[in-house]
C-alpha cells in the first residue's frame, strides 16, 4: 500500500492517456487536465515535450510509481534524440560555387553562372 500522501497514476489516469501522451506528447498536455505552468513549462512543451512529460510524471508520481517514471525518462530521452537524428539526417543543405564574377560574355550579353557542387 502505497502513503496517501503520494499521487498514484493509475488513480487519475488510465491506459489510453498513457498512450496518447507517448505518441502525441503537446495534443495531450494541451486537451488533458495536466496542469499548465509558467515559462518553463511552455519553452518545455515548445522545445521538448516528451522531456516535459517526463519532468512532470517525476515530480507528480516519483514515490508512488518509480517504475512508470523511469519509463516515461527512457521514452522522453529516446523520442527527442530520434526526432532529431531523423530531422538532421532529411534535411540537408546543399552549398555551391559560383563560377567566374564577370556578368559579361564575349558578346555583351548577360550570362547565368556556373554552379559547382562543393563536397
Amino acid at each position: 500500500m502505497t502513503n496517501p500522501i503520494y499521487l498514484n497514476f493509475w488513480d487519475h489516469h488510465g491506459v489510453f492517456f498513457l498512450i496518447f501522451i507517448t505518441v502525441f506528447p503537446r495534443l495531450t498536455l494541451l486537451f488533458s487536465s495536466v496542469p499548465t505552468g509558467g515559462l518553463f513549462w511552455w519553452l518545455g512543451f515548445i522545445f521538448a515535450p516528451r522531456i516535459l512529460v517526463a519532468f512532470l510524471a517525476t515530480v507528480t508520481y516519483g514515490m508512488s510509481n518509480p517504475i512508470l517514471v523511469l519509463i516515461s525518462w527512457v521514452v522522453a530521452l529516446s523520442g527527442e534524440s530520434g526526432e532529431k537524428y531523423f530531422v538532421k539526417k532529411r534535411v540537408t543543405f546543399t552549398r555551391f560555387r559560383q563560377g567566374p564574377r564577370s556578368s559579361k560574355g564575349a558578346s555583351g550579353d548577360i550570362i547565368e553562372p556556373k554552379f559547382e557542387r562543393l563536397d
